[in-house]
């Protein structure tokens, strides 16, 4: 696989001859050029395979549940990654554990992945005593320093920016590592994202920049966001190696990404990386995507063009995979879901103290003040206030 030169321009004008024409790319119609590094007898590809697949359901299930919890009104918000399964995973194995990640935020299958589990979600998006960072962010906005993932903020793009400096701390350090930024194709509007990749690509980081290019920037299409052939070109007028994969393609996916991870930490070098995929849940639960696109397009690509589905009749087909493993996974997967959530929702909030910690070493004293403030108000009326609310 090729990221460079002709080669790389060839690639993408087959596969993508422009934004309409990737936006009809039909499933596995590249095959040739992103899995002929993959021995698919390989004892070893069959297991990863399979691991993969049984995440993207794992993914796809919290999804569902807990974007139900939110329309309960049990949760305050979330976003789904329906559609966007394989990005998520196929992206995720494809890297090291020792790599830095930088998402943006629909990407809770790379945690997955990496071993933050199924109840750690639950207790962000429920904010409980249990949770990473102890209530004070948004649900969905997830970190883990044991997994190497920086945690999330709302703001688009900063990640960007900061991934390249990530990048140039790992090369200084030699650690053998990269950084990794996910991002959607709207945030590359954003300064931050061409500010991020220049340094980038001046000071030689070793960083993938992985941008899902799902068609739909909230409720502005693609066409009204810019007028450049996606995001490739965007990366290589900085000089950036760049390349357009069928997001919806597990193992084009991971071909790509592996294959950018080799070149960006033995050339020393950033790597961008645009998948085309489709958001077929709603931007967010504060969103109703139906107002602005027909719901037969939605369909569309929920089924036709599934990763999941695709993936389930690529391992089907191999003989890895069955209709009684299947039922077994959905089976077990939901329950774990819905253990999670009960779990989640019946742990205690977070004690007031933890509002004020973890900023300064030594708490000055205005934020004494404001302290004392609050512990008067609640003591003073305490109707006004949850009853789980543990001053």
């Amino acid at each position: 696989m090729a990221f460079s030169g002709k080669s790389t321009t060839t690639v993408v004008r087959r596969c993508f001859g422009s934004m309409e024409a990737g936006q009809k790319l039909d499933p596995y119609s590249c095959d040739d050029d992103y899995r002929e590094n993959i021995d698919h007898r390989n004892q070893a590809w069959e297991e990863v395979a399979v691991n993969m697949y049984s995440a993207m359901v794992t993914l796809k299930t919290m999804d569902t549940f807990l974007y139900e919890a939110q329309r309960q009104g049990r949760i305050s918000f979330y976003m789904t990654t329906f559609g966007e399964e394989a990005i998520n995973i196929a992206s995720a194995a494809a890297l090291s554990p020792h790599d830095f990640v930088l998402p943006q935020y629909r990407e809770a299958g790379v945690l997955l992945w990496r071993g933050f589990t199924v109840q750690e979600c639950t207790n962000q998006c429920f904010g409980n005593k249990d949770d990473k960072g102890k209530g004070r962010q948004m649900p969905v906005h997830y970190g883990s320093n044991k997994h190497n993932v920086i945690t999330i903020s709302s703001p688009l793009a900063t990640q960007i920016s900061q991934a390249a400096g990530v990048a140039y701390s790992l090369k200084m350090d030699k650690r053998g590592a990269c950084a990794v930024a996910y991002t959607g194709e709207g945030a590359t509007s954003e300064g931050d994202f061409h500010a991020g990749l220049n340094f980038a690509a001046v000071m030689e980081a070793p960083v993938i920049f992985i941008c899902r290019n799902n068609g739909w920037a909230i409720s502005t299409p693609v066409h009204e966001q810019f007028r450049s052939d996606g995001i490739v070109a965007k990366g290589l007028g900085y000089g950036i190696r760049s390349i357009r994969v069928d997001g919806n393609d597990v193992i084009a996916v991971y071909n790509a990404v592996r294959a950018a991870r080799n070149m960006a930490i033995s050339e020393e070098r950033p790597i961008l990386v645009e998948a085309m995929t489709y958001r077929v849940g709603h931007h967010s639960t504060s969103d109703d995507s139906t107002k602005y696109r027909p719901t037969n397009e939605i369909e569309y690509w929920k089924t036709a063009r599934s990763p999941i589905a695709i993936f389930r009749k690529y391992i089907q087909r191999n003989g890895w995979w069955s209709d009684d493993q299947e039922s077994e996974l959905y089976r077990d997967v939901k329950k774990q879901v819905l253990e999670a959530i009960k779990t989640a929702e019946g742990m205690e909030k977070p004690a007031l103290t933890e509002l004020f910690s973890d900023v300064y070493e030594q708490m000055p004293p205005n934020l004494h003040e404001q302290e004392r403030s609050i512990r008067d108000a609640i003591n003073k009326y305490p109707k006004d206030y949850p009853t789980d609310f543990h001053v």
